[in-house]
């Protein structure tokens, strides 16, 4: 069986790339440097500031191969590609929580992009799903704990 596609807007893969080349040309030098001057404070085997350093050289190596393998599996999805009036990966959406009469805003990105605080969610979560390929007008369902929520889409705007 095959990896699973990464699918992103072509924003999320900039954002991808450009922490793998921090990681790699700023934070690797970093921590080299730290790792250099408490090899200089000599005992190793008590070095507090040694064992730091080379545990967070772990995790930005871990963190690069993270990103290299997320890359390596990208599927940038062209927010220009279907039809303009349906809501797809990219575009924003204004809805109406229909019962409480509360307007939202997001952004409907792939899942690694997904950052509720940053207004954008994954075409993966609930919300998410029930838009996809819906109009503006439209009212979707979504099934939750407390029962389904009615949202009306008010407006799409590709970005």
């Amino acid at each position: 069986m095959g990896e699973k596609q990464n699918i992103m807007t072509y924003e999320g893969l900039q954002a991808l790339e450009g922490e793998l080349q921090h990681l790699k040309v700023v934070r690797r030098k970093e921590i080299a440097e730290k790792i250099k001057e408490a090899r200089e404070q000599g005992d190793l085997s008590e070095n507090a500031e040694y064992d730091a350093a080379k545990e967070e050289q772990g995790h930005i190596e871990a963190r690069i191969t993270e990103i290299e393998e997320l890359l390596k599996y990208a599927v940038v999805v062209d927010e220009e590609d279907g039809e303009a009036d349906k809501v797809r990966v990219g575009c924003t959406v204004l809805i109406l929580d229909v019962e409480f009469a509360e307007e939202m805003k997001f952004r409907i990105v792939g899942p690694m992009e997904a950052n509720s605080l940053e207004g954008k969610i994954s075409i993966d979560s609930p919300v998410g799903k029930a838009l996809l390929g819906k109009k503006a007008g439209e009212d979707v369902a979504v099934e939750t704990l407390d029962g389904d929520v009615v949202y009306r889409i008010l407006a799409i705007q590709k970005n």
